[in-house]
């Protein structure tokens, strides 16, 4: 009788626990870095696997899309037409799905690499509808003159938004870093995989390092593929990305 009653007991409370909302992203609402966007760098394929993702992240309680395909030089050399064109294509399957009524702005993620300066000085850029630019850095080196960059993004009245902060190899010996990155006038954006240990121990270490001194200012998927989107499904799900991350003061909704 005791046992039955004990099951009993811990199926009401799951069950509660999901309709608080705490199985889902209802709490963050706004995804503000994915790569949805069909065809255009290492994210969505085709249109299909764009409108499949965005089904899914919708699934899980969220509302609103920033997208966020990547600028890098040579390497993914998006311009205003190609991000339009990619955006185009996607909203049209969303109204034939149903879905036209679902907000996305495009944007991008630019790496601040050797023609960024030019694209800054031309002011050929898409922030995000509040002037916040995502940016990143290199992977293996920190960027000689990232302060002066830094610098120059907040002089021509841009906010600039350090995408995956955690994930630099060149911070984990340095947690200084962050603080001055703040200092600068730079908010920091999580990868909502990082805490778990999807980009390695070392990140998923700065991710609890600049969660538990609330350093954080928005939270993306970051989604690129099918192996995340999983991983996100199963991590959301559990209630256990709440339980890490539901105490961030997060300002995602403040991006639109």
């Amino acid at each position: 009788m005791r046992k039955s009653f004990m099951l009993m007991r811990r199926t009401v409370m799951f069950n509660l626990f999901r309709r608080s909302g705490h199985a889902n992203l209802e709490w963050v609402g706004v995804d503000i870095h994915s790569h949805l966007l069909p065809g255009i760098d290492d994210g969505a394929p085709n249109v299909s696997v764009s409108l499949l993702f965005l089904k899914k992240l919708l699934s899980l309680g969220l509302k609103e899309f920033i997208l966020t395909p990547h600028i890098y030089d040579e390497v993914f050399p998006n311009t205003q037409e190609t991000i339009d064109y990619a955006h185009n294509k996607l909203y049209t399957e969303m109204e034939e799905a149903g879905l036209g009524d679902v907000y996305t702005h495009s944007s991008a993620e630019y790496m601040l690499g050797e023609k960024f300066d030019l694209l800054l000085d031309r002011r050929h850029l898409r922030p995000f509808p509040t002037n916040h630019l995502l940016v990143e850095v290199p992977w293996l080196a920190e960027p000689i003159q990232l302060e002066r960059t830094i610098a120059n993004i907040v002089e021509r009245g841009y906010r600039p938004i350090i995408a995956h902060p955690e994930r630099y190899n060149f911070y984990h010996s340095r947690l200084i870093m962050y603080h001055q990155l703040k200092e600068m006038g730079c908010a920091l954006q999580l990868n909502l995989l990082s805490p778990i240990g999807y980009y390695g121990q070392k990140a998923a270490e700065a991710a609890h390092y600049l969660i538990e001194n609330s350093m954080y200012d928005f939270l993306g998927t970051d989604l690129h593929h099918d192996r995340q989107l999983h991983k996100i499904l199963k991590y959301v799900k559990s209630g256990n990305a709440y339980k890490d991350l539901g105490r961030l003061r997060l300002r995602n909704h403040e991006l639109l």
